[in-house]
């Protein structure tokens, strides 16, 4: 209703018209007069209600449609990235650095799904969120044992819903 009232007004600043969604309906006179383009606005409403594909690939008309019911997936992988691995801001300049920094959140996002998967077939509590909180403090330490030679690797202290998390990951992971 706001942004109504400044078109009626004749009163938008350059950045009120950049920023807002209805910029392609107006009609700007000179430098002061400011309207709707009621002729644009009614050759726009003859699309309302309508939804077009556009794509390159082989699929049928109706796998086209029932994968873009799948596109909740593809929302959140973007939401996981931009939130919860932080994926953005990226510091760098160099091309090969974005790059490898893209390649390394991709990866901690295929694991992240990987780990979602292991947690639903196991029907365990534990959260996807809760399992990265977990995580965060989950240390071990590996060295070479002075008399045998052999790689150790232990596990420092664990609480129990880290014991948890970690038997069930151990176990995906053997199968």
């Amino acid at each position: 209703m706001q942004d109504y009232k400044k078109v009626k007004s004749g009163r938008l600043t350059k950045q009120s018209i950049n920023n807002r969604g209805y910029n392609k309906y107006l009609r700007l006179d000179g430098t002061v007069d400011v309207s709707i383009d009621m002729g644009k606005f009614e050759v726009d409403t003859a699309w309302d209600g309508i939804k077009g594909y556009v794509t390159n690939t082989k699929l049928t008309l109706e796998e086209v449609i029932d994968s873009y019911g799948n596109l909740w997936f593809i929302e959140r992988a973007f939401r996981f990235n931009k939130f919860d691995l932080a994926v953005r801001p990226i510091y760098h300049r160099l091309r090969n650095r974005i790059e490898w920094h893209i390649c390394i959140c991709f990866t901690a996002y295929t694991i992240l799904l990987e780990l979602e998967r292991i947690l639903k077939a196991a029907k365990s509590d534990i959260t996807i969120h809760r399992a990265q909180e977990l995580t965060k403090n989950m240390y071990d330490i590996s060295y070479i044992h002075v008399r045998s030679k052999q790689a150790v690797k232990r596990i420092l202290g664990m609480d129990e819903e880290q014991r948890k998390l970690y038997a069930l990951v151990d176990m995906a992971t053997r199968l």
